[in-house]
């Protein structure tokens, strides 16, 4: 054939060395490509895990962000939680969130209905239930002109237990909306993906009964009250064996740092606010409500402004419990 003839006369026009140099050059062309693919795609993976890493790296001393900034970490493959109390009521829901409560994660039974679950195999798995990933940012929100602090709760429950991203969100749900997250309807939803995350507390954030008792003279230590004044007083709504408040705590409403659209006010006014109330950074704060909800969000509130601050997580339920000669609570006339 006149075609094989030619490539013919041309392999024989060129000597051996030549065509090995050829084959060479060619084997030498892929292998460069193959380089460039390999590694240059692994080179943009590991750029971009670095940059997710980067996004992340202030988050563990950070525990409340903005609409705008949870917006940012969601795309980014952050797990986005809903603790809005009442979930029944809400019939939607923002894009890949799960429903979460603080019930699931805590003890059962009163006095204890505060304090968490304290199987870290069940703590584990539940966690996992719901997408939460060693490596992952988690965003909670809530709606914070109805709810109760739950999103504080569960960031300081995560914190407590081993997880350093962490965050709330300032605003809420109203925020990430107007952020631009979008909203789902919750029957359309997905299951979550099953986690990593593993248990491994952490006591930074967190005093026991006995703790606090022995400690309630101590001049370096402020503890606040965070629930409202009539409870402060001696009222008992929420099913507390004996009214009152512990003995030096002072009272601070913890939705009294929020605006009337449920924003956190600014930093210099609840620093201010703070400051008028004897609670400051050279002291170690411990906040307490009835079963450690309001005061988880209080204490969130404070170690994210750089204070030393503990959540009483037994609270009022666990502490007028036990015997009145043991654990005193005071009343206002």
């Amino acid at each position: 054939m006149p075609g094989q003839e030619k490539g013919e006369k041309l392999l024989l026009n060129h000597s051996p060395i030549t065509i090995l140099g050829w084959i060479g050059l060619s084997f030498f062309g892929v292998g460069v490509i193959f380089v460039y693919l390999w590694f240059g795609t692994t080179a943009l993976d590991s750029s971009s895990q670095s940059q997710f890493s980067q996004a992340t790296l202030n988050l563990e001393h950070q525990w409340i962000v903005s609409g705008e900034h949870a917006k940012s970490l969601a795309e980014q493959g952050a797990t986005l939680l809903d603790a809005r109390s009442l979930q029944i009521l809400h019939l939607e829901r923002l894009q890949n969130a799960t429903f979460v409560s603080w019930q699931d994660f805590s003890l059962p039974n009163p006095p204890n209905r505060g304090k968490l679950l304290t199987n870290d195999r069940v703590l584990t798995q539940k966690l996992q239930a719901i997408g939460i990933f060693n490596d992952r940012p988690v965003i909670v929100y809530i709606d914070p002109k109805t709810g109760w602090g739950e999103d504080g709760r569960i960031v300081w429950m995560l914190r407590s237990l081993g997880h350093s991203q962490a965050v709330w969100v300032d605003g809420g749900y109203g925020a990430l909306v107007k952020a631009g997250v979008a909203v789902e309807n919750r029957l359309q939803s997905t299951q979550p993906s099953t986690g990593d995350f593993q248990v491994q507390r952490r006591q930074n954030w967190e005093i026991d009964r006995e703790q606090l008792k022995h400690r309630l003279n101590d001049n370096n230590l402020v503890i606040v009250d965070s629930r409202e004044l009539r409870e402060y007083q001696g009222e008992t709504p929420y099913g507390e064996q004996r009214g009152g408040h512990l003995p030096g705590a002072i009272h601070l409403y913890y939705q009294d740092l929020l605006d009337q659209n449920g924003m956190l006010f600014s930093r210099q006014f609840i620093l201010k606010k703070l400051a008028e109330k004897g609670i400051t950074p050279d002291k170690e704060i411990i906040s307490y409500c009835t079963g450690g909800i309001r005061s988880a969000w209080l204490t969130s509130v404070l170690v994210d402004l750089g204070f030393s601050a503990k959540n009483y997580p037994g609270s009022m339920w666990e502490w007028s419990a036990y015997p009145a000669e043991d654990y005193p609570l005071l009343k206002l006339d």
